[in-house]
């Protein structure tokens, strides 16, 4: 895994207190993680706009060529 120093960056998972630490320190543990309704949400449009807009496109260079 690459680790760069970028501003929006974050971690990711879910912060769990193990025993063995003190209790200010907290360790990072990760999961699988499936698609949520967002990203689901944004495929669908992105998909709608292209197949939208393609009859356009081959319209236009139909026209122009």
């Amino acid at each position: 895994m690459i680790h760069q120093d970028h501003p929006l960056a974050k971690r990711q998972g879910f912060a769990v207190e193990h025993r063995d630490f003190a209790p200010q320190q907290l360790a990072f543990t990760t999961h699988a993680q499936g698609f949520t309704t967002e990203d689901i949400l944004w495929s669908i449009g992105i998909w709608s706009a292209i197949m939208g807009l393609s009859p356009v496109i081959v319209f236009y260079m139909l026209m122009v060529a």
